[in-house]
């Protein structure tokens, strides 16, 4: 049973942060298949949309990018309960706003709050860390990104129903799923971080430059970080264009992008379920981070290489590959760093990525918008170039720290 790497204490605690991860993807995904289409009706032009899209994406990021260090060093403070909770309750009630959105601008005011609620997955992560031992936590992540994939599995399906119905239908769905989330964690879940383990909130650790100072405390947690960054950039090419490629590229409505969304959450989800722990005791952490970013250049190079919709569809196979590298990444670096600074390195982490998320959608909308006409898969080959770079560097990481090891274990008395 997967509650076991929980203590006793914890274990329905573990159940609230998997049902909660659940809840508030499926509420992000149930508006993917309707938000460009919303941004199109706004724009009145697909190429426009495209570009737009990816400009709102790169202000959520933003906000993450602000924001994460924040909910980090608070959580580390307060507590991880009260920072969970203040943000799922806060995420609830910007689904309502964008579901009353007038215009275009109103959709970007939505968007940078949702990036401020959205940075509780720092505290997520840290509440992980606080309950699981080091050796299980590749596993307990693995669980939470399955969680996710599963948000997505029923999201999009259910968003691109609900879209059938009017754009502004997924959000006031989104809305309610969130505020049930809230709810049941408000009953359930306690408190991680006693006392005696929290850290004095300083500005300077909350800042996002402070926080990414912690990442260079250690050259392998550089180096992490650094693969970190370009996962999330190569990755952001779904959320900027996958949407407007499938129906340019091949016709398909937003119910059919919708089901092909689910498909690629289910795929994601077994690989995080049953591929990540057995994969880590045959090739250990660093080895099954590596295979993961491979896997996932090799599957979004063959999507967008793709000449008919169903190679299309194979190539999601060795795309959700990609599921083993990031548990296992983040793994790694939690044992980098001492257990009262969990908050904060999820913090760097999630501004790490969200710079990525600034850069990546703005870049890849912008590849998309030139592309569209003669070269529509570009996005998608440029992204598995960079997901490649982030397979070497992580290989290379690893022989770095292997060969440190190595030295200072020959010179030790």
């Amino acid at each position: 049973m997967f509650l076991d790497i929980a203590p006793a204490p914890y274990r329905r605690a573990i159940l609230f942060i998997l049902f909660a991860a659940v809840l508030d993807i499926m509420a992000m995904g149930i508006v993917i298949p309707v938000l460009p289409s919303l941004i199109e009706e706004f724009t009145g032009s697909n190429a426009a949309a495209g570009l737009w899209n990816g400009v709102l994406v790169a202000l959520w990021a933003v906000m993450q990018f602000v924001c994460s260090p924040i909910i980090g060093a608070l959580s580390d403070r307060y507590g991880r309960r009260p920072v969970i909770l203040i943000s799922t309750a806060g995420l609830a009630a910007d689904w309502m706003l964008m579901a009353l959105a007038p215009n275009l601008w109103w959709l970007a005011v939505g968007r940078m709050i949702g990036g401020m609620t959205s940075s509780s997955f720092t505290a997520i992560y840290a509440y992980v860390a606080d309950i699981i031992a080091p050796e299980n936590r590749s596993r307990a992540y693995g669980l939470v990104g399955a969680a996710f994939s599963a948000g997505f599995i029923a999201g999009p399906a259910l968003g691109g129903v609900l879209g059938e119905l009017g754009p502004r239908v997924p959000f006031w769905t989104a809305a309610g799923l969130s505020a049930l989330a809230f709810l049941y964690g408000l009953l359930v879940l306690p408190e991680s971080l006693p006392e005696e383990r929290r850290m004095p909130f300083s500005w300077g650790r909350a800042n996002p430059l402070g926080a990414l100072r912690l990442l260079g405390s250690h050259p392998e947690l550089t180096g992490l970080a650094t693969v970190n960054f370009l996962l999330y950039f190569a990755h952001h090419v779904f959320s900027a264009v996958f949407v407007l490629y499938a129906g340019h590229r091949f016709g398909w409505s937003v119910y059919q992008v919708g089901l092909l969304l689910t498909f690629a959450g289910v795929l994601e989800m077994l690989v995080q379920v049953f591929l990540v722990p057995r994969v880590v005791r045959w090739l250990g952490d660093r080895r099954t981070m590596v295979l993961g970013l491979s896997m996932g250049a090799l599957g979004i190079f063959a999507m967008g290489a793709a000449p008919t919709g169903w190679l299309f569809i194979a190539a999601l196979v060795p795309n959700a590959l990609w599921s083993l590298a990031l548990p296992t990444l983040l793994a790694l670096m939690t044992r980098r760093v001492s257990e009262r600074e969990q908050g904060q390195l999820q913090g760097a982490n999630n501004s790490v990525a969200s710079i990525a998320g600034v850069a990546s959608p703005v870049f890849f909308g912008w590849v998309y918008s030139l592309s569209a006409g003669a070269m529509p898969g570009l996005s998608f080959v440029l992204a598995a170039a960079i997901l490649a770079a982030a397979a070497a560097l992580g290989h290379a990481v690893g022989r770095r720290e292997i060969r440190l090891e190595t030295e200072t274990a020959g010179t030790s008395p």
